[in-house]
């Protein structure tokens, strides 16, 4: 069902009255005066391509997307653009969900008819492949709220969402050179639509057989008017499309409409480019930010990690001059200590001092000596190492001794021996007369006669 037809079925006799006595005053419902436009407000959504447009009461949203398809036979070098308006009960219940009434059709039309006619879009930058690949551009337009005059709002939020869409850079590759490389945001900047200029759409009303024009009509305003002219024009003065419906107009008026359109446009426009500025301004700043802060975790991460492998290789230097240093004192004790066994076997100390009994003590935990070989050294030779309780008093008579002697090796450890080994002396080798007994010692023998 036609918005206005709804509306107007709402609107009683003396509401209609109401608003015709004012306009003959020059006073209209919501405080304007006849040429005066409602503030706009323009948001941007977080992804690109996406405006959403504030209109008095009016709210409309436009977003913007973009496919790959084939071009038309006639245009092969030309993308396409398309528009989709959707009118929703939610704006307004004259409205029905999943059918596009004739508001819907005919706003379609005439911002299609401004784009396209105008040649606003630089389709040819839109064509990837000539003849085969070209992008396509669509413009859904949402009704959010009808507050009147939906066709200025929906060209604005179509404008803002236009400016605002980026489409990924695209290269050809492949080994005939014709397969599209499609690179992702982050390895190559998207890039914007070309537009050429911003046709902007201006709506007025005609009430009381043309008598009284007024623009951007509310809408009450809408149901009491008895035309409508739509004039699409840029802020060069140049005329892009003019939709007429109802009442004849004179050339006079459509004249004077013109040129109010094209200065109402001029500040439009100015609207139009500083709020895409400033979207534009805040998202590269998001975007030095995030790069900044990429930057930062990943020097503070390899300088982290150099500290990491820095304080490794410190420590890694150090364990092996340890070994090195470890290798060498045991290569050298290994050395000294087989020196000192070969000496007591020999009976005698490193410097070829002769021993007058066993060397009373030795470090069996010094590094590269081993316990088992001394003592089995030791045993050869017919000692045996003391108890534990003996060790003690070995300690004390072994202290005694150092003073003494200062030629033998001390350890305050292991300075006792049993004190049964400390007075035995070294035996020299025996000989046959030794085996042999004494004859006083020989036993006798009993002869037993039988």
């Amino acid at each position: 069902m036609d918005a206005r037809l709804a509306n107007t079925w709402r609107l009683t006799l003396n509401e209609k009255n109401f608003i015709k006595t004012a306009l003959l005053s020059e006073i209209r419902i919501d405080g304007r005066k006849p040429f005066e436009f409602r503030n706009i407000s323009i948001n941007f959504g977080r992804e690109d391509g996406s405006a959403e447009v504030q209109l008095g009461q009016t709210r409309v949203m436009g977003i913007v997307t973009a496919k790959f398809v084939q071009p038309y036979r006639d245009r092969p070098n030309e993308g396409t653009l398309t528009i989709y308006p959707e009118f929703s009960p939610m704006a307004d219940p004259s409205f029905e969900a999943g059918r596009s009434g004739e508001s819907a059709v005919e706003l379609g039309r005439i911002i299609d008819r401004g784009l396209r006619e105008s040649r606003a879009v630089d389709t040819e930058s839109l064509c990837i492949v000539a003849g085969k690949l070209v992008w396509a551009i669509r413009i859904d337009i949402l009704i959010l709220d009808n507050g009147g005059n939906l066709v200025d709002a929906a060209n604005i939020a179509a404008l803002a969402a236009l400016m605002t869409f980026r489409t990924p850079e695209c290269s050809l590759g492949g080994e005939d050179g014709q397969e599209v490389i499609i690179h992702p945001p982050e390895m190559r900047d998207p890039l914007p639509l070309i537009l050429h200029h911003l046709p902007i759409a201006i709506t007025f009303g005609f009430f009381i057989d043309e008598n009284i024009v007024v623009i951007d009509p509310i809408h009450n305003e809408e149901a009491v008017m008895a035309g409508r002219m739509i004039a699409t024009v840029n802020a060069n003065g140049d005329i892009c499309a003019i939709q007429k419906a109802g009442e004849g107009v004179s050339q006079r008026v459509i004249m004077q409409c013109l040129q109010l359109a094209i200065t109402k446009a001029a500040d439009i426009t100015k609207q139009i480019k500083a709020a895409v500025e400033a979207y534009n301004s805040e998202r590269a700043l998001q975007k030095i930010k995030r790069e900044t802060t990429c930057v930062g975790n990943s020097v503070k991460g390899d300088q982290n990690q150099t500290l990491d492998n820095k304080g490794i290789s410190e420590l890694v230097g150090k364990y092996m001059e340890r070994l090195k240093l470890i290798s060498v004192e045991s290569y050298a004790s290994q050395n000294i200590n087989a020196e000192e066994i070969k000496s007591l076997r020999r009976g005698t100390d490193s410097n070829c001092i002769k021993f007058n009994s066993t060397p009373l003590s030795w470090d069996p935990y010094s590094k590269g000596v081993d316990l088992e070989c001394l003592k089995a050294s030791v045993a050869s030779q017919g000692l045996s190492t003391a108890s534990e309780e003996k060790e003690a008093s070995g300690q004390e008579k072994g202290s005694e001794a150092e003073s003494a002697c200062p030629y033998e090796d001390v350890n305050s450890k292991w300075s006792a021996v049993d004190a049964s080994t400390t007075e035995m002396h070294v035996i020299g080798p025996k000989t046959l007369k030794d085996a042999v007994k004494p004859k006083n010692k020989r036993k006798k023998k009993v002869s037993s006669m039988i």
